[in-house]
Order: structure tokens, then C-alpha cells, then sequence
């Protein structure tokens, strides 16, 4: 268990404009904002005022939110293969895509692959995606599931990124961490994002469950390559909020706490062996990266017994969150709000990220 202060901010990069990614949300069939639950009992325990789980075990049919953000990359690559200005609605695009035979690609340690699969599946594509070694049968079954074809990569979540960098011509590549030469389409995967950050502040606004509303003090986010960490700090940074950030990540698979310490990208080599497994990643993103170190306080890493910790604590306030999704509430409860810096009456938004991906290794956590 670790935890390093953020000291030497970065600079942040330039804010980007308008997307009408939210919009654009709205029209995919399913759509509706997930839950922004209260959880009095963590606050207790935590010893803070107030948290709000943004609850993202159901989004769009699939159980992460992983799908916001791959379905507006899919949209945005897309509209940019085909030489069409944004505004396409999501049915014109499937229309115009008809009978050219792309495939869609990307790896994954599970929710993102799945999302990509679902999107190519609702327009009519077909789609590849590179799993790691070690990846769960439930995973890859849902993967499948989707329609797609599966490969399982020798190696861990980086290897499998670098056979998916190089597949197979025709295809295009939607990736949520990026290279040298690839930083557009993990770009639009970071403003998919966003309309998370938006449906809680829209939520908190008309106010939570009969509770009064009020501004957000803290947020915990869990990091794999960074994008949704990225997609927070812009929300808040480029609104002038000083709103705390805290990261989090397994043991072992700390890229963004040890490129903080490192003062620069670096990599955490394998195996990555966490049942985080949406956060065993060596290497923070590129393109995510000057928005960790430039809008983040707190780096955390923390063991697998509390992921399973904030697992269960989360099932008693009503929340199905995963081995991934649970890591910000694992966090939490592993520092405590008075290590974490955080003031006795602070409000406190953590991000679950994913419903029960794998259900039988949920059951075995949580008991139910």
C-alpha cells in the first residue's frame, strides 16, 4: 500500500472545446445516466462527510463504463475514416458503412474490448480484439459474445497493445492508450468521458437522493493507462475547480504513482498479476499523461484485499461494483479520509467503474 503526493504539478495541456459528446450519448439506444448513490456507511468508516458513488454497473447494456468512451472514438475515427463532418448521426453512419467490410481492433484486459466489439456489432462491423494472457474465460466469453473474434497475446496488457498496434491492414485500431504516432483516437476515447463528469454534476445539482446538494471536495479515481483519469482532470482543471484528485492502481501495476516519482513516463514491468485486471497496465498513456501530472494530489497503489474490501462495503450500501470498479472505494477505506488529506466534512465522489464483469470470482469476494 502506497500512497505519493503529487508536489510538482505539471503543466496542463490546453483545454480542448466544446465535443457534444453528451448529446451524442443520447442518442444511442439504452441511454439513460447511471446512479450517483449516497454511501453513508463508507463516509463513517473513512471518517469524512459525505460520498457519492457514481455507480457505472450499467451503461448502455454493458456492465462498465468503458462503452462512453469507446463508442465516441469508434464514431470520431469513423467519421474521420470516411471524410465526414461531425454531426452524422450514429444509424447514418452504420448506413454509409455498409458493405465495406472495416474491422474494428483494439486489445483490452476486458471492458474495453467488449465495448469496442458491442459499438461494431450495432453498426454492422466486425471487429478483432487482442486479449493478455491470464485473461478470465467469463471475459473473453463476453467478448465473443459481442460477436467478435478473441486472440489471447503471450504476455501481459502492454504486449497485447503492441500486437494490436500491428494488425492486419483494413482494420482501425481503437485504442484507449496511445504511441508515437497514435495519440487522435485514445484522444477522443478520453472526451467520451466526459458526460460522466457531466451527469454527476447534473445529478448532485437537482440533488442526491432528497440529500442537499453541494459541490464535490474530492474525487477517487481508479488509473489503468489514464484516460478516465485524464477525462476527471480536464473536467475540473479546465473549469478552474481546485477540486482534489486522488489516482489509484495496484501494487505492482503503479505506472502513474511511479512516473510521478520518476518525474516522467516509466514503466512498471510484469507479469501485472492483480484481479484489478482493468488496471494491470505498465505505462501510463502519453496523452493522458500531462493531465495526470499536471492535474492529480495524490497517487495511491493498493493491494487486492482491499479491492475486495471495497467491493463488499460497496454491495452494503446497494452497489454491484468489481475487482476493478471497486479500487477508488478500496482506496478509501485502506487510507482513510485524514491520511488521504481530506477535511472531516469533505464530500467525496468515487468513481465504480464496472458492475460484476467476471460474476463467479464476485460471488466468491462478496459472498452473494
Amino acid at each position: 500500500m502506497r500512497l505519493v503526493a503529487n508536489s510538482g504539478r505539471g503543466v496542463l495541456p490546453p483545454c480542448p472545446g466544446p465535443s457534444g459528446v453528451r448529446d451524442f450519448h443520447r442518442q444511442l439506444p439504452g441511454y439513460a445516466p447511471t446512479p450517483l448513490r449516497e454511501a453513508p456507511r463508507i463516509a463513517a468508516r473513512a471518517g469524512v462527510g459525505r460520498v457519492l458513488v457514481k455507480d457505472e454497473a450499467d451503461r448502455l447494456g454493458l456492465p462498465a463504463f468503458k462503452v462512453l468512451g469507446a463508442s465516441w472514438a469508434v464514431y470520431r475515427a469513423l467519421l474521420d475514416h470516411l471524410g465526414v463532418p461531425l454531426g452524422l448521426s450514429f444509424d447514418a453512419l452504420a448506413a454509409r458503412l455498409a458493405g465495406r467490410g472495416l474491422v474494428l481492433t483494439t486489445a483490452t484486459d476486458g471492458n474495453h474490448g467488449r465495448a469496442v466489439a458491442h459499438v461494431a456489432r450495432r453498426l454492422g462491423l466486425a471487429a478483432h480484439i487482442f486479449v493478455p494472457a491470464g485473461t478470465s474465460p467469463a471475459r473473453i466469453e463476453a467478448i465473443e459474445g459481442e460477436g467478435a473474434s478473441c486472440q489471447v497475446v503471450a504476455g501481459d496488457y502492454d504486449d497485447a497493445v503492441a500486437v494490436a498496434a500491428t494488425a492486419g491492414a483494413g482494420g482501425i485500431v481503437v485504442s484507449d492508450t496511445s504511441w508515437p504516432g497514435y495519440e487522435t483516437i485514445p484522444g477522443y476515447v478520453i472526451e467520451g468521458y466526459a458526460t460522466i463528469l457531466d451527469e454527476v454534476e447534473e445529478a448532485i445539482d437537482a440533488g442526491v437522493e432528497d440529500a442537499v446538494g453541494g459541490g464535490v471536495d474530492t474525487v477517487l479515481v481508479p488509473i489503468g493507462v489514464g484516460a478516465l483519469a485524464a477525462a476527471v482532470a480536464q473536467w475540473f482543471r479546465c473549469r478552474g475547480r481546485e477540486v482534489r484528485l486522488i489516482g489509484v492502481e495496484p501494487d505492482g501495476a503503479h505506472c502513474a504513482l511511479a512516473s510521478i516519482e520518476a518525474g516522467g513516463i516509466v514503466e512498471v514491468p510484469g507479469p501485472h498479476t492483480s484481479i484489478m485486471a482493468g488496471l494491470n497496465c505498465g505505462r501510463p498513456s502519453p496523452v493522458a499523461w500531462p493531465w495526470l501530472s499536471g492535474g492529480f494530489n495524490l497517487f495511491t497503489a493498493i493491494d487486492d484485499e482491499h479491492a475486495e474490501a471495497g467491493m463488499r462495503a460497496l454491495a452494503a450500501e446497494g452497489t454491484v461494483s468489481g475487482e476493478t470498479g471497486a479500487a477508488a472505494a478500496g482506496a478509501l477505506l485502506a487510507f482513510g479520509g485524514e491520511a488521504l488529506g481530506l477535511a472531516p466534512d469533505a464530500t467525496v465522489l468515487v468513481l465504480s467503474t464496472e458492475g460484476a464483469t467476471d460474476p463467479r470470482l464476485y460471488a466468491e469476494i462478496v459472498g452473494t
